[in-house]
């Protein structure tokens, strides 16, 4: 049997057709990161404009509004990167806040549709919200799985377990002939997957993995009439004026999907907007090439480590290693950063991932018995 010795000797070359020099100017991770599924690398600009920005903090050079003309920048290529018109973008901080927002608008006793191990933001605004039914049931059977009595779907794009890719087409035209919507998580597929937001009701994403960005920035995109929803967590932000918003209380709020803001995190905001200008310039095409020649890569080596994916991984940067969840800590002595999930060993591929980066994971693995732990 090969192994991973057998595969060609790894380079710091990258596949596909991603610019080199942008590569080489904006990322310099630790080789073996192989873990954007839980936290993206942020982009040499982000982090600078995040240290002037801590810097212009410290010693009171803030200026409001200009911090909040970079969180509309955000906005605008938050909307580019998923197709839509950023009057349709709502920012916020997490996915979980924002899936509440859309269980508030749905009438008592209404059924939403989930999948089964779906990451918990999703679900969970829906179980404890008032007298909502949440149905879960098999990923391959979402579709099939949706009745006269499901008022909504919602699903990840790409699962978060094991990178499973979602048949949204099909999620789509069984909630369209049962006049349900649907709400989408894009978090572990913007970035990377081809993806029309246009496509669905309401679709929300956390901009800190595939998206590049830190921690605490969110977006939502809603109807262009507001789908329904009611701006339950409105503020000053929200405000069709902000600066006349900030006292009493805020009665004419913004006719665009703002009026669903929350009240600004800069720094998130700052970081992302850097981080999305990264992406449009690399390309999405480009980089879902390079993110799926590498998964494909390390699904070769495993197989002749006699070690499989999880056959759900395929098409997908994420991929899963049923079993193996034990070895991530040995894993991690060798340099190499993966997650374990779900009992499985998950291991992500983006943009500054390598070929080498691919080898040293297949080599680590190769030394840690089946079974063993960390």
């Amino acid at each position: 049997m090969k192994t991973s010795r057998d595969l060609p000797t790894g380079t710091a070359t990258v596949p596909g057709r991603l610019p080199a020099d942008l590569l080489a100017g904006e990322f310099s991770p630790n080789p073996g990161y192989l873990n954007t599924a839980a936290h993206g690398l942020l982009p040499a600009r982000a982090a600078r404009t995040l240290r002037d920005a801590v810097d212009d903090l410290t010693v009171g050079r803030i200026d409001q509004v200009a911090l909040i003309d970079e969180m509309e920048t955000a906005r605008a290529r938050c909307a580019r990167l998923v197709g839509v018109a950023p009057e349709r973008v709502a920012l916020g901080s997490t996915v979980a806040a924002q899936v509440a927002v859309v269980a508030a608008a749905l009438p008592r006793g209404a059924e939403v549709l989930t999948v089964e191990k779906e990451f918990s933001s999703v679900p969970t605004p829906f179980l404890h919200a008032d007298d909502l039914r949440l149905r879960v049931v098999p990923p391959d059977r979402l579709a099939d799985s949706v009745g006269p009595d499901t008022a909504l779907v919602a699903v990840s794009a790409a699962q978060s377990a094991d990178g499973r890719v979602v048949d949204l087409a099909a999620v789509r035209e069984a909630a369209r002939a049962h006049g349900a919507r649907t709400l989408v998580d894009t978090t572990q597929a913007a970035g990377w997957m081809e993806y029309d937001a246009s496509e669905d009701d309401f679709v929300v994403c956390a901009t800190y993995k595939w998206l590049l960005g830190p921690r605490g920035a969110s977006f939502m995109v809603v109807p262009a009439d507001g789908g329904g929803l009611r701006p339950v967590q409105a503020g000053w932000f929200a405000g069709a004026d902000r600066w006349e918003s900030c006292y009493g209380p805020a009665r004419e709020l913004a006719p665009t999907a703002a009026r669903f803001d929350i009240a600004p995190a800069y720094l998130p905001w700052l970081g992302t907007a850097r981080a999305l200008e990264v992406l449009e310039e690399a390309g999405i095409d480009a980089i879902r090439a390079h993110d799926l020649t590498l998964a494909e890569r390390f699904r070769a080596g495993l197989e002749r480590l006699g070690r499989p994916a999880a056959p759900e991984s395929a098409g997908s940067p994420i991929v899963s290693v049923p079993g193996a969840g034990a070895a991530v800590g040995a894993l991690a002595r060798a340099g190499v950063s993966v997650a374990a999930r779900d009992g499985g060993l998950r291991a992500s591929f983006h943009l500054y991932t390598t070929e080498a980066d691919v080898d040293l994971a297949l080599n680590a693995l190769e030394g840690v018995p089946a079974g063993a732990g960390g």
